[in-house]
């Protein structure tokens, strides 16, 4: 049953990311210092040591060793489910409270009560500034960023992308990643938790624009801030990385918008990919020092024309 008086379920999932996960934890744990808070660990079945190495350094976390990869939506429903706190806060396991962020989100949700989740200000590593607010996708915005239309008007409210946006002031957004998210259990009671036929991509923007659809708002905020070193599980493995991708954003756009909406999406990416495919093989001819850059852009170009004109097994699509 749900405990109205204790205030933070913290929610991290674990895919082979034993050092990390626990530097995550010891940054989580000293942050939840003075908060009422329980924290759970969703292994998704890692080959590196992870689980004992929790198990060892964090007795009192409450783990859950799964013994497959489940994916990130999945894994995050499995804690929600048991978790008991007024608020869910979801982690990544290569993200890093600084000292505050946390106690700050709470209290943004305490004095917002329309809003259903609201992220914080993301840094890399080096302190630089990662874009963390975006807009939903859909077919028009599929075109537009695909002719170059945000990058020609960044500050347009309806047609930017927030990418030259600042993140230097609180206000409401369509959906921020899930790397760091302070998440209301009242609208995930309404909404009910990630839809598990996304392994992994999408399942954030389409889990907040659920909440959207029911009323609520989601928010950014500046004051918290979180180091994200972003890509840790998969970063080296690129091929299955865009698999996941492209699969979820077509779900997504097959569940909110209809096999119509996802063939104008797939139309303004095969045209965007035709457009850039010259400009980068102009760069690989004339430009020595960056024609690694541009061989994998052209790699990829070309198998995204091939890849969004032919791989039509809708029943497939969202499937892991």
């Amino acid at each position: 049953m749900p405990d109205n008086t204790a205030t933070i379920s913290a929610l991290v999932v674990s895919y082979n990311t034993r050092e990390m996960t626990l530097r995550c934890l010891r940054a989580l744990l000293a942050d939840l210092e003075g908060i009422s808070s329980e924290v759970f660990v969703v292994d998704n079945a890692s080959s590196d040591g992870s689980a004992e190495a929790i198990r060892g350094e964090f007795p009192r976390v409450n783990l859950i060793a799964n013994q497959r990869n489940i994916g990130f939506g999945a894994a995050n429903n499995q804690a929600m489910r048991e978790a008991k706190c007024r608020f869910f806060l979801l982690l990544n396991s290569d993200a890093f409270p600084e000292q505050g962020a946390i106690g700050t989100l709470v209290k943004y949700l305490e004095a917002n009560p329309r809003v259903a989740a609201v992220g914080p200000r993301l840094v890399h590593a080096d302190g630089s500034l990662q874009v963390s607010c975006f807009p939903f996708p859909t077919p028009l915005r599929a075109w537009l960023e695909n002719l170059w239309v945000p990058k020609a008007l960044p500050h347009s409210n309806r047609l930017g992308d927030y990418r030259k946006w600042g993140h230097d002031a609180e206000r409401k957004v369509d959906w921020v990643i899930g790397a760091c998210l302070l998440v209301r259990r009242k609208a995930y009671e309404q909404v009910g938790g990630f839809d598990e036929r996304f392994f992994m991509y999408a399942e954030e923007s389409d889990w907040q624009r659920r909440m959207r659809d029911a009323g609520w708002e989601i928010a950014f905020t500046p004051v918290a801030r979180v180091t994200h070193l972003g890509g840790a599980s998969g970063a080296t493995d690129k091929p299955t990385i865009n698999r996941h991708f492209f699969q979820s954003l077509d779900y997504y756009e097959l569940k909110h918008h209809g096999p119509l909406g996802l063939m104008a999406v797939r139309g303004a990416m095969i045209l965007g990919s035709l457009l850039r495919l010259p400009l980068w093989a102009g760069v690989l001819a004339l430009m020595p020092k960056r024609r690694h850059v541009a061989a994998a852009k052209l790699k990829l170009l070309s198998w995204l024309v091939w890849r969004q004109a032919t791989h039509w097994k809708i029943q497939e699509l969202g499937a892991s």
